[in-house]
């Protein structure tokens, strides 16, 4: 099997509960301080950040939002702010044209409608621009507390490589991860699947030969399993 292949493999057997709760003892003991690696200060910070990381780097996005909240600390300041003066700051992302008027946009509808606050509602939430479901359980579940499942790219990815979920769409792998965990669980799980997905089972070269979750995991040998080779997991 190459060692650069991209793809899950086409039939990966579905994991029991009860093993996938025992790689999720793994993943935690490997990331115990997983967290949101968005740079913010309050709730407006997170979720302008979470829409401007859409097909970007967190750390791309961090590079820009330290100037942009210097500038526009607030959603009231950034609905006021000359749409060229915001898609200067934000140039350096993708797609940040469009993602500048999505920030200047919701700031604007976060003064009108809630006072400049971020409301802590998923359909409120998924009313802004540029606000999808995932998005807001990203703001809901690291801003305000609410359970949410948050299944990105590296979420959907890992939990079909390791056989947690076979459902083929975003909400399809939400729906089977809120089956597979009690609700306390889910912040923090997705973040450890994200480090996870950024750290070791990249898309890319997956880190087999040093996964932690190796011996468990139906897709071991997609990347190298040599360990010299796999280089990962990164802490």
């Amino acid at each position: 099997m190459p060692a650069d292949r991209q793809e899950t493999p086409a039939s990966v057997a579905r994991a029991s509960q009860s093993q996938v709760h025992k790689m999720y003892e793994q993943l935690s003991e490997c990331y115990p301080d997983a967290h949101c690696e968005l740079n913010h200060r309050n709730p407006f910070e997170l979720l302008v950040a979470t829409v401007l990381s859409a097909q970007t780097t967190d750390q791309r996005v961090n590079s820009v939002t330290e100037e942009l909240f210097r500038r526009w600390p607030d959603a009231r300041h950034l609905a006021a702010a000359p749409i060229d003066q915001v898609e200067q700051v934000l140039r350096p992302l993708g797609f940040w044209h469009t993602k500048s008027a999505a920030v200047v946009n919701l700031s604007a509808i976060l003064v009108e409608e809630w006072d400049g606050e971020v409301p802590a509602d998923l359909h409120a939430l998924t009313r802004l621009p540029g606000v999808g479901r995932k998005t807001a359980n990203v703001v809901l579940g690291n801003a305000f507390g609410i359970p949410g499942i948050t299944p990105d790219t590296h979420v959907q990815r890992v939990t079909r490589r390791m056989g947690w979920t076979s459902a083929t769409t975003a909400r399809g792998v939400e729906n089977q991860l809120a089956e597979l965990f009690d609700p306390s669980q889910w912040v923090l799980l997705c973040h450890r699947l994200i480090w996870h997905g950024r750290r070791c089972c990249r898309a890319r070269r997956p880190a087999c030969g040093t996964c932690p979750v190796a011996r468990a995991c139906p897709s071991f040998g997609v990347g190298p399993t040599d360990p010299p080779q796999s280089q990962g997991p990164i802490k």
